[in-house]
């Protein structure tokens, strides 16, 4: 399986970053990819809460899935969409994910579970429960290749979360990003490494990165990481485009030698022992 990659520094204009979407999905069908994945919020970024609530939109008005959902048909791509901010009617967005079928159906939602509420030493302070109702379910999808889980960003933390799609037969899990650099510096590689090997499966994170409009600065290093736990590929830190081969027998192997999820016990309340005072 061909997997491409779009690596984006997402601004505030929804009508130009869907068309550089889409152009780059464009590109990727091209060279071969039978699936390409984007960022988490790539079709509008922006943590001022009250602006991305007066620019986001229904899923029917959103120009980016509009764009998408077109090239995929034109180019008879799957495409999986990190998340776009979508306006659902009720009080607050949802920060959902698309996969989207080479006929330009869309096959699945996700929205993400998991909301980054966080004051960081460096001074940056995101409120993500502000503008974001979290998600219930989890999500994942058939395709003709394989399996794929959804997931985002934040969700990365939460290895239950990761081992519940692996059990669920995930071969590929997606985990789009919009990483800070503090964390990404820190953890990023650690984490997608470590919820690979745990599942035995693929994980595929396509990232955003640099100095975006919204004054705020995200790690990039869109990774493609093997059940084993081996990077197959970094992107580093400039926008821009990838494809990578993935051999999806590797997930098979990889859990035959180490079965860890076919292992798993439900675990007793904690015993807290000692009598001191």
């Amino acid at each position: 399986m061909k997997a491409g990659l779009v690596q984006t520094t997402t601004g505030l204009d929804p009508s130009r970053n869907a068309a550089d979407l889409a152009a780059a999905v464009d590109r990727l069908a091209e060279a071969g990819a039978d699936i390409v994945f984007t960022p988490e919020m790539c079709g509008l970024l922006d943590r001022n809460s009250k602006r991305l609530a007066a620019n986001a939109m229904a899923e029917e008005d959103d120009p980016t899935l509009a764009a998408l959902r077109t090239v995929a048909r034109e180019r008879q791509v799957a495409v999986s969409i990190g998340s776009l901010a979508i306006r659902t009617g009720g009080g607050k967005l949802a920060n959902r994910s698309f996969v989207i079928g080479p006929d330009g159906s869309i096959l699945a939602r996700y929205d993400k579970i998991h909301l980054f509420d966080v004051d960081l030493p460096n001074g940056d302070r995101y409120r993500e429960s502000a503008s974001f109702e979290p998600g219930a379910d989890l999500r994942l999808v058939q395709l003709d290749w394989g399996r794929l889980g959804l997931a985002i960003c934040y969700d990365l933390r939460f290895p239950h979360l990761h081992a519940a799609l692996a059990r669920a037969g995930a071969h590929v899990i997606a985990q789009p990003a919009a990483f800070t650099v503090p964390t990404g510096e820190a953890h990023w590689h650690v984490l997608m490494r470590a919820r690979a090997i745990e599942t035995g499966s693929f994980i595929i994170a396509a990232a955003q990165t640099g100095l975006h409009e919204d004054g705020r600065e995200t790690y990039g290093h869109s990774l493609v990481v093997d059940p084993w736990g081996h990077v197959l590929f970094d992107m580093g830190d400039r926008p821009g485009e990838a494809m990578v081969g993935l051999d999806l027998a590797r997930v098979e192997d990889a859990r035959a030698r180490i079965p860890n999820l076919t292992h798993s016990r439900p675990l007793p309340q904690p015993v807290i022992a000692g009598g001191g005072r």
